[in-house]
């Protein structure tokens, strides 16, 4: 048996693992080249929110002497240094599969990026058009003067920095930056006689920067990108408005410490020492690019119009056979259970279920979480003509969904502006459940209607993430969800419910109850079987009781998208636990379990993964699915995650991933492909069946009887 240290891999060292299956998808060369570069911009982007978040919490802790060791055994600086380590090996992925696979096929196709080195003279006079035109009258240098303050430089924000001849032999170099801004695209379209060439704008600049300094001699103009650190958190405890608080920690983040530097490859070393003693970085620090900064700006190409063999083909999402689109939603909840596999089965239910809640004279009240929503969102504006007709409407915006607090600060904002009771979420937690109840009056009385989701309330990224939905009526879920949402928004003690489980209070007690029971159903000669599709698996407590299940002999399978500190496969000690991971062309997202409960099949979704913060500062839910049409499909659906064989990873117990392949004589296998397929299919005999389903004109004889 493995001793503490070796049964726990490490959290951060997991996560860049999970960052290299993205990468891989861009190595992929079965994969459509635009979308090889999505993967590439996706890659850049996770390792952005990584350094911000992740890197920047540890050197916080290294700054001020904290070197806690970790479960898997190692140091706050053990872990940066692996950090530093494996993030060197993924850029040198990164870039090599950027220029030497990726652009060079898109240039082939058409879609070339210009430089200096292959500029015409055609697109040479474009350039300086476009830079005097556009470029000089909008972007301004900044000197660096060592008796004045640092300039503030934007979080993530591309800037040139140009070295110049001082004149001064103590102090022979003179430095300025350009901050590129956000204002001019980066992508600068030129004339071209096929396909879209373009150049971008950081290059143009630095080509032209003399125009910015005549008379001068430029010694260097080299493009750089800081990261800084928004490992920043409201305190609550002395902020006496939250809204306030959040907007000091948006302001804290444009000034908060530098964690990182990126640089082109060339740069020299007077300018580099330069860079590092004004943003107070070590070398390790430092991160050098032999191509364009900020890969994650590429995903501006990846929508690009004319290049459809390029793409994937799209997969539209359907219409759920269960649902009459003449009719309301509010029917046919009542009907039946509601369940959506996003999205390879259309959000326009959930969307259009606050539409008509938001109309219905009949509807009495809305109460809904929104953690993060999308830009003009159908829902917001659908809560705020409920509260403006007069419906009783209670939103519980998380202000403090991170990186998105601005956003939600205005949609508060403009909720309370219509009318709509606004609370702030929980002081100290974050409200990360995903639901939504409507109160109906009807003949019968009132009725509750509730969605329960493991995704945000987001059109757009129902789009691309992979998601649950579930509607019901039942009158015992529905009573717990009032239950729920009271305590939240009543700051008081939730009472105890039939259904329902939540974090913080005893979410992490349920799961593990369940884990356990499995566990003495087994040794008692019983079959016993868990399997689960989460994001990520962290919890000490989960996953020790999950070595223990093993040990009793239970067989448990997981589907874990990005990290994992369960170490499976160790004979004697974790041999039955299987872990698998799927990087495709949706963002697995939902969270599904299932338990053999001694045959009577418990099945749940969730808002939470199983990590500390989930069951501890955060508002989570763990939805029972009874109905048992419902039960039965997420039972399919979470069984199709263990049959993939085309983008699925293997987790072995020396914490590496490896692409598993169809074995000899076995067919191909893609989960995502599948549902897709099955939603169609599922469509298309419902319409088969309307069509053969015949109604006789009944004589009037014969209706009289």
């Amino acid at each position: 048996m493995p001793n503490l240290n070796q049964s726990f891999i490490n959290r951060e060292l997991s996560w860049l693992e999970f960052n290299q299956r993205v990468l891989d998808q861009a190595l992929y060369t079965k994969v459509p080249v635009l979308e090889r570069l999505k993967f590439l911009a996706i890659t850049a982007s996770n390792m952005d929110e990584f350094f911000m978040v992740r890197v920047g919490g540890l050197q916080l802790q290294q700054a001020r002497g904290i070197e806690t060791v970790d479960p898997s055994g190692k140091t706050v600086t053990e872990q940066l240094e692996h950090i530093y380590e494996r993030v060197n090996a993924i850029i040198r992925d990164q870039y090599d599969c950027f220029l030497n696979s990726v652009e060079t096929t898109l240039t082939a196709e058409g879609l070339e990026r210009i430089s200096a080195s292959n500029a015409t003279a055609r697109h040479r006079e474009a350039i300086a058009r476009f830079f005097n035109e556009e470029i000089y009258p909008v972007v301004s240098p900044m000197d660096i003067d060592p008796e004045s303050p640092f300039p503030i430089l934007a979080n993530l924000g591309l800037h040139l920095c140009v070295r110049m001849a001082s004149g001064d032999s103590e102090k022979p170099h003179r430095f300025a930056f350009i901050p590129m801004g956000k204002v001019l695209s980066r992508f600068i379209t030129l004339p071209s006689d096929r396909g879209y060439n373009y150049a971008l704008l950081e290059d143009v600049t630095s080509e032209l920067v003399e125009q910015y300094y005549p008379g001068k001699r430029i010694d260097e103009c080299i493009a750089f990108r800081v990261t800084r650190n928004a490992d920043v958190s409201v305190r609550e405890d002395s902020a006496a408005d939250l809204m306030m608080g959040m907007q000091e920690v948006l302001h804290s983040r444009r000034s908060a410490g530098f964690v990182r530097l990126e640089i082109a490859e060339a740069v020299s070393e007077p300018t580099l020492q330069f860079l590092q003693d004004k943003l107070g970085l070590n070398p390790s620090d430092v991160f050098k690019f032999p191509g364009p900064l900020d890969l994650s700006s590429m995903m501006y190409l990846t929508d690009m119009e004319g290049f459809p063999a390029l793409k994937d083909t799209v997969w539209i999402p359907q219409q759920s056979p269960a649902i009459d689109p003449t009719q309301s939603m509010f029917k046919a909840i009542s009907e039946r259970d509601l369940l959506l596999c996003h999205p390879y089965e259309s959000f326009e239910p959930v969307v259009r279920f606050l539409e008509e809640a938001a109309d219905d004279p009949d509807v009495l009240a809305i109460k809904q979480v929104l953690y993060r929503t999308s830009r003009k969102s159908p829902i917001v504006a659908a809560l705020k003509r409920a509260a403006e007709r007069g419906k009783y409407v209670t939103a519980i915006v998380e202000l403090k969904a991170r990186f998105d607090e601005a956003r939600n600060i205005e949609w508060a904002r403009e909720l309370e502006r219509s009318g709509v009771q606004v609370i702030y979420g929980v002081r100290g937690l974050k409200t990360h459940a995903k639901i939504c109840i409507v109160v109906r009056r009807e003949p019968s009385g009132i009725v509750r209607y509730v969605h329960f989701g493991t995704g945000n309330y987001n059109e757009t990224t129902a789009r691309i993430y992979s998601d649950i939905s579930y509607m019901t009526c039942k009158e015992s879920l529905g009573r717990d969800a009032s239950a729920f949402i009271n305590a939240i928004t009543g700051y008081s003690q939730p009472q105890p419910y039939d259904k329902l489980d939540s974090a913080p209070l005893g979410l992490r007690k349920k799961l593990v109850a369940l884990i356990q029971a499995e566990t003495i159903n087994k040794r008692n000669g019983q079959k016993a079987y868990i399997a689960g599709k989460m994001n990520s698996l962290v919890d000490p407590d989960i996953i020790n009781a999950l070595y223990e299940a093993s040990q009793a002999g239970v067989i448990i399978r997981l589907n874990i998208r990005g990290v994992c500190c369960l170490r499976p496969g160790v004979p004697g000690f974790s041999e039955n636990i299987s872990i698998n991971s799927i990087v495709d062309r949706f963002l697995e997202h939902a969270r599904v379990f299932y338990f053999y409960h001694g045959g009577d099949d418990a099945v749940f979704i969730s808002s939470a993964d199983w990590m500390p913060r989930s069951f501890d500062r955060r508002i989570e839910l763990l939805v029972p699915i009874e109905d048992t049409g419902s039960k039965r499909r997420l039972m399919e659906i979470l069984d199709t995650y263990f049959r993939d064989n085309q983008n699925a990873w293997r987790l072995g117990s020396d914490g590496r991933y490896t692409r598993i392949h169809p074995e000899q004589n076995q067919l191909k296998f893609r989960a995502q492909r599948y549902l897709s397929e099955s939603a169609i299919a599922a469509i298309k005999k419902a319409e088969h069946a309307a069509r053969t389903t015949f109604e006789p004109h009944k004589s009037a004889a014969t209706r009289d009887a």
